[in-house]
């Protein structure tokens, strides 16, 4: 106790030193040294006893445990960007006791030692477990269920390095093991035998051939085997470091594994081949060519049935070969797009027909194969209620199975990988039970009609009843992307991330940015036509230098250069000609925010003096789209105080504008972009012209490089302005009046005291509701889920 107050007190000394030392280079202090050391001993003994006071009037304060992500240091495919993966924890770090706010009157440090803190609770929505390493993954694209229901499955990537996994009962039994990190991935086939799972996976090079990685610039994409409980099961002449690997191709992934007996069944997309191997040496024994091969079931007769994907114009189809790699005459040509494959007990074929039916299908096989049913409701989740989710529809199938019972194993990733729902379901048709893992880079606002009632993700629409217990409170209600009907669907073609709900004229928007700030999309709703589905309705994106804004094919008629804004004049959510509006501007974004009257702002990391864009609402259309031009935009002028801008939220109500971004005075260590800077800053009466700061906080920022401290994103609600850290994914709760720090929240047991880091510049939005009570929303990629702290008023 004695040394943890020494330690305290001393580094309170220490930063109102530096506190002093910056109020000394005014200029009616310079004057007198003498002064300056007067007045520092002063608050440093005044401070040191208050230091005291607070130290000893909240020992007996309950403190939250939390831990630090561990997952490996690893660059996605997808966007390179750098995860949090390491297995060192994250470095410690403690606020002071005095508020780090300046206020611009006076520049005197307010003491916030006395302020009451807030009581709250943590709660999360999207993932049907909410701490631990066995929660449902981010993904499911491929999946074997064995006779006793278990269900062993594989992905390409999990953020929290569960690639593959085992589930049975409605649980996650276990991990398979060493997918993650070291330059592996997992990949899109899995099958299992009575002893074996083996799983198609990727290991990419690391510059260690002497440990039998690839050399650099080559990938081998191998089948790795492991023992039913999901660890390596090594084989004589195995690869990898632990020889557990099979290496079948440097050119292209596995897309299909199969087992009969002591055979092991394989699709060589790249060669255009079937290989086939002995389950317990892994030596090849014979192979036979197939064209585009894709996933393999068995029959009861032991012959293959394998889904030939679509090449050209030739349409994907299901064909027949024997052991022996002869080719049998039946085939199956009557589906639009199968993705999954299976035999189920009575020997039946079941096929997933991820095309517009959305069902799984199923064919008699013992002559010329015959569909003799489906299961699910036809048009998947666009059956009835469009979006509306319901046990028995279906969207984005990736996997089908069943059981020696009959009970029936289906899973669908969405659109886009949107995320798993794993269900199983009595041989009748009941739903027994199911998983979910929906969220990846999300995070969730509230509709502020509903008063926190109804939350939306970027693709997901949740019920909550805040009565439940943590994790309980969440019902997945709606899924608002139609691929089939809106196939121009931005979020079909890019990753957006931030969520903005908002009521424009009492009608509900949605509203979505993405991790580097460069577009911002606009759906509206319809339910009389769309049901839950949110309707492409506009967008704006960034100039990007002299090239198109998008590279790429998407969307068509984009302008060649600068940027543009696009509304869906039509109403048919299609990207047409005549529906742009174009101009040039400063490339590098800061942010976006939409206002309550609908109003959109953009800031950008111009040092011009005018970094902030204003387009306000020129009404909404015939179809219910709000208009936006670039003739009616302003530029409007930047507080002196920044000279690089990362965030705005402005509030008609009141005239406030809270901007972040680093200062002159804390200017950025480098150029992380991704960060919020390094203060935030209220400015009252912005419309009138001020630019006068009522207050200024510093924010935790990077002033040594290594990125252990930064704050991510920032979100205003009513009373108080929330920001959340990047690496420790603490939020920081400050006094909107004030700018006075009054708590700082951490997760909770209710999730496993952990969180991974947020990697959005929207990674927490904070709602107040009509009771009093705040909702604050965090983005948690690492295990799939978004974070919901509850604050009592």
């Amino acid at each position: 106790m004695k040394n943890k107050l020494l330690t305290q007190l001393g580094k309170l000394r220490h930063q109102i030193n530096q506190h002093i030392k910056k109020i000394s280079k005014t200029r009616y202090l310079q004057r007198s040294n003498t002064f300056n050391f007067l007045l520092s001993l002063t608050v440093v003994v005044i401070v040191t006893t208050l230091g005291i006071t607070t130290d000893w009037a909240t020992t007996g304060t309950r403190t939250l445990t939390y831990k630090t992500s561990s997952i490996s240091n690893t660059i996605s495919s997808e966007n390179l960007r750098v995860q949090n993966n390491t297995e060192t924890p994250t470095l410690p770090y403690k606020t002071s006791s005095i508020n780090n706010t300046i206020v611009s009157e006076n520049l005197r440090v307010q003491n916030n030692t006395g302020t009451p803190k807030l009581t709250y609770k943590t709660s999360w929505i999207g993932n049907t477990f909410g701490s631990g390493n066995l929660r449902v993954q981010n993904n499911i694209e491929a999946m074997y269920v064995a006779p006793d229901g278990t269900v062993y499955t594989n992905s390409h990537w999990d953020e929290a390095g569960m690639e593959a996994a085992i589930y049975k009962d409605g649980k996650v039994i276990n991990a398979i093991g060493d997918t993650h990190g070291w330059s592996r991935g997992g990949g899109k086939a899995v099958t299992a035998n009575s002893k074996y799972v083996y799983i198609a996976m990727n290991q990419g090079s690391r510059g260690k051939t002497n440990e039998d990685y690839p050399p650099d610039g080559t990938s081998w994409h191998c089948v790795r085997r492991y023992d039913l409980s999901g660890k390596p099961a090594p084989f004589p002449n195995g690869r990898g470091w632990d020889k557990s690997m099979l290496i079948t191709s440097t050119k292209s992934e596995i897309t299909g594994l199969a087992t009969v007996e002591s055979e092991l069944y394989l699709s060589d997309f790249a060669a255009n081949r079937i290989r086939v191997y002995d389950t317990d040496t892994m030596k090849e024994l014979r192979s036979f060519p197939v064209a585009n091969p894709g996933a393999i079931t068995i029959d009861p007769q032991k012959n293959l049935w394998i889904i030939q994907s679509k090449n050209g114009t030739n349409p994907a189809k299901i064909i027949h070969y024997s052991q022996s790699g002869k080719h049998l005459p039946q085939q199956i040509a009557d589906i639009v797009e199968p993705t999954a494959i299976a035999v189920d007990h009575q020997g039946k074929l079941l096929v997933a027909e991820n095309g517009p039916r959305q069902q799984m299908l199923i064919y008699d096989i013992k002559d010329q194969p015959l569909q003799v049913g489906s299961f699910g409701s036809k048009g998947g989740i666009y059956a009835g209620v469009p979006g509306e989710v319901g046990d028995l529809k279906l969207y984005g199938l990736t996997g089908v199975g069943t059981d020696a019972s009959g009970n029936i194993y289906i899973n669908s990733d969405g659109f886009n990988k949107s995320g798993t729902d794993l269900r199983k379901f009595s041989p009748s048709g009941k739903l027994m039970w199911r998983s979910l893992g929906l969220i990846f880079v999300d995070n969730a606002d509230a509709d502020p009609k509903t008063d926190g009632v109804d939350l939306f993700t970027k693709q997901e629409h949740y019920l909550m009843d805040y009565s439940k217990p943590a994790g309980k409170q969440w019902t997945y209600k709606g899924y608002t992307l139609n691929a089939f009907k809106y196939p121009q669907d931005p979020r079909l073609h890019t990753s957006p991330d931030g969520t903005f709900v908002r009521r424009i004229q009492g009608k509900p928007f949605l509203f979505l940015t993405d991790m580097y700030s460069s577009f911002l999309q606009i759906y509206r709703f319809n339910p009389a036509t769309d049901g839950q589905v949110a309707i492409p309705a506009g967008m704006f994106v960034g100039t990007n230098g002299d090239k198109k804004s998008i590279a790429g094919n998407w969307p068509p008629h984009q302008p060649e250069q600068g940027e543009w804004i696009w509304r869906d004049r039509n109403g048919n959510g299609k990207f047409e000609k005549n529906e742009y509006d174009t101009s040039k501007d400063y490339p590098y974004l800061g942010g976006w925010w939409v206002d309550s009257k609908g109003d959109v702002w953009k800031a950008l990391r111009t040092q011009d003096g005018t970094a902030i864009r204003h387009y306000p609402l020129q009404g909404i259309d015939p179809k219910g789209n709000p208009i936006y031009s670039y003739s009616s935009m302003e530029k409007q002028a930047t507080p002196k105080i920044f000279n690089d801008l990362r965030r705005l939220e402005y509030f008609p109500k009141t005239d406030t504008m809270y901007l972040s971004g680093f200062t002159v005075d804390h200017p950025a260590f480098g150029d992380d972009t991704g960060v919020a800077g390094s203060e935030i800053a209220r400015f009252d009466n912005w419309s009138q012209g001020n630019r006068t700061p009522k207050w200024r906080i510093v924010i935790p920022y990077d002033t040594t490089g290594k990125r252990e401290v930064s704050t991510a994103a920032m979100s205003v609600a009513k009373d108080y302005v929330f920001a959340v850290t990047v690496k420790t994914a603490e939020v920081y709760v400050y006094n909107a009046t004030t700018g006075v720090q009054v708590q700082q929240l951490k997760p909770g047991p209710e999730v496993g005291s952990e969180s991974g880091w947020i990697d959005i510049p929207y990674g927490i939005r904070a709602f107040r509701r009509s009771n009093g009570e705040y909702l604050v929303f965090v983005e948690e990629n690492w295990k799939g889920k978004v974070i919901v702290y509850r604050l009592a008023s």
